[in-house]
């Protein structure tokens, strides 16, 4: 069964026409052309002169591709909406094909409905004013929140309150919620009731106090209004659990975590006040996946609900156990007082903003399988962290804390991030090696601007991949051995670049090089710009199957979704949004 998503305004949703049969055909033809230029989504920039890259393109590709300047590269290869090419010279038609192809398979990044930029502008309208603070969006919103989220928690957050408007739920599950930014604007902006889950209990203590600030200033407000008939802006907050969302349980256990955490019973406790002290240095965990769940001593302050719904907690809970109407849950005295608890369970909406590697697909499979989940939105990112069958564990996956599962519950089968549809699963060609994934992460839009200035920044790849060559030269068991980024590497001479690059792996800083070799390499800059081109060209083609993916893995369990290219890619590389309704009954 599937639902109609016609509600959902202002956003375009572009795959809504797709049938099955053309999801289908499109992963077909996805896999089949991937296959095709395998070579190129797998390669590594580093290793362009050590594995000699420029020999392995057809030497017509050559002869045209070595004399194209920066801002060529990026008008002929790179935009896909530029239709005024002009070639220097005649392009053999394999070229031609495979530059058509990639654009023509790829999801479009843009929304056609977006309004049009101001010229020579990398951020959206709502910051032409002011840089750093969206028009747009509430100032006790903007507090702790750079520009591109300001952008992201705006135009996601309105989406899911379509989302929760449409299926009668006011309740709301973040996963991965970070400093609660996402949280805080569905809660106090939207009037959502909202519990956010995240894995760094730093963030959490974090996003605790951010609550709290925002608790003082609206309060602060109301009384410069003379709002004293209002209700203690306090009931407006929202939940915050510390925890990890395992990959491995079933739906039933990330229920008894909510459960657990006293996200629906606990009342309302004293927030904390106003603070202008930060934590620094913390990693976000939250986005990656993980297994331990644990509530946060510090982490449930302020467990109440949105200040618009004018409702004490015990109110607020009442109404909001029976929010779906489809759904009625009734207590059974032949069943554990577990079952009673899964099955008393408030409806909710999903979401999860940026829901690192395989958190994103473990939140769509809890929305198929979970009953209380009416609805999904998922932005997700890292792709390379992706568990598959061929690489279970990619470099970067976070090792879970123990014990991996709530008691009580088995786990599931094994299941991996991808494919998840059975329908990809069986295409020859489906897999996708650590490094096109990888590559499906870069920002498109970014490195267009770049070829387009004839930015510095672009030498990097060039000094990165002629170290490589002295370090084999040194080491020839060091293979892409990590350097970490170099500040300021475009403005430095390669020589100075080599003497801070050599000492992280291990190498003597005045390590000899042959000046000539170094002025041989720097001349070939312009290859090895071209060739990271050619492949980052498949990138968007490698990030469309990975959500087609998905799509069709719904599609297959009975529900319909949509793809919305709901933020700038500008601004917002990962801009897609996979938004899915559960019919009612």
């Amino acid at each position: 069964m599937s639902v109609e998503l016609s509600t959902v305004q202002d956003v375009e949703m572009f795959t809504a026409s797709f049938s099955a049969e053309q999801q289908r055909e499109l992963a077909k033809r996805l896999t089949t052309f991937l296959s095709q230029y395998k070579h190129l989504s797998d390669s590594y920039i580093i290793e362009f002169f050590t594995e000699d890259l420029w020999q392995t393109l057809p030497s017509s590709w050559q002869a045209v591709l070595q004399e194209l300047s920066y801002p060529q590269i990026a008008d002929l290869f790179l935009d896909a909406t530029n239709e005024d090419r002009r070639y220097p010279s005649v392009w053999p038609l394999s070229l031609l094909a495979f530059r058509a192809t990639a654009h023509a398979l790829a999801f479009p990044r843009e929304c056609r409905h977006e309004q049009v930029r101001v010229a020579s502008s990398t951020k959206p309208e709502e910051f032409q004013e002011n840089q750093s603070q969206s028009s747009l969006l509430g100032h006790i919103f903007r507090k702790h929140v750079k520009p591109k989220k300001q952008h992201e928690i705006r135009k996601l957050g309105m989406l899911v309150k379509q989302l929760c408007d449409q299926t009668g739920c006011n309740r709301v599950v973040d996963v991965g919620s970070g400093q609660g930014h996402l949280t805080r604007f569905l809660s106090f902006g939207l009037g959502l009731s909202v519990t956010a889950i995240e894995a760094d209990h730093t963030l959490v203590t974090m996003a605790s106090r951010f609550d709290g600030q925002l608790i003082w200033a609206l309060e602060k407000e109301n009384q410069k209004k003379n709002c004293s008939s209002r209700l203690p802006v306090s009931q407006s907050s929202p939940r915050h659990v510390a925890g990890w969302v395992n990959p491995k349980a079933p739906w039933e256990a990330f229920i008894m975590q909510l459960r657990a955490a006293g996200c629906v019973s606990e009342g309302p406790s004293t927030p904390s006040g106003p603070s202008k002290k930060r934590l620094r240095g913390s990693k976000r965990q939250g986005r990656s996946h993980g297994v331990q769940t644990s509530p946060s001593h510090g982490s449930t302050h302020s467990n109440a609900h949105s200040q618009d719904s004018n409702k004490t907690e015990s109110e607020e809970e009442s109404s909001n156990e029976t929010c779906c109407s489809c759904v009625q849950p009734v207590y059974q005295e032949d069943v554990s007082p577990e079952e009673n608890s899964l099955q008393s369970y408030p409806d909710f909406v999903l979401t999860g903003l940026h829901a690192c590697g395989d958190l994103s697909t473990t939140l769509l499979r809890h929305f198929i399988n979970c009953p209380h989940v009416r609805g999904i939105t998922s932005v997700a990112c890292c792709y390379m962290k992706i568990t598959t069958k061929e690489n279970p564990s990619p470099p970067g996956l976070v090792v879970p804390p123990v014990p991996p599962l709530t008691p009580g519950h088995e786990s599931v089968p094994s299941e991996f991030g991808y494919p998840m549809s059975s329908w990809v699963r069986g295409l020859p060609g489906h897999q996708l090696s650590y490094k096109a994934r990888e590559g499906a992460c870069h920002a498109v839009e970014d490195y267009i601007r770049r070829l387009r200035e004839e930015s510095e920044l672009l030498r990097t790849h060039c000094y990165r991949a002629m170290l490589e060559t002295f370090i084999r030269d040194a080491r020839p068991d060091l293979r892409r051995a990590g350097i970490q980024t170099i500040k300021k590497a475009h403005l430095l001479p390669f020589t100075e670049y080599a003497c801070l690059g050599l000492p992280r792996v291990g190498l003597p800083p005045d390590l000899a090089l042959d000046p000539e070799r170094v002025e041989a390499m720097l001349k070939q800059q312009g290859r090895v710009v071209v060739y990271f081109s050619l492949a980052l060209l498949l990138a968007p083609v490698v990030e469309t199957l990975v959500l087609l993916d998905r799509m069709i893995y719904l599609q297959e369990k009975g529900v319909d979704s949509q793809l919305v290219p709901l933020f700038d890619p500008n601004f917002s590389p990962r801009n897609f949004v996979l938004v899915a309704l559960k019919p009612c009954g």
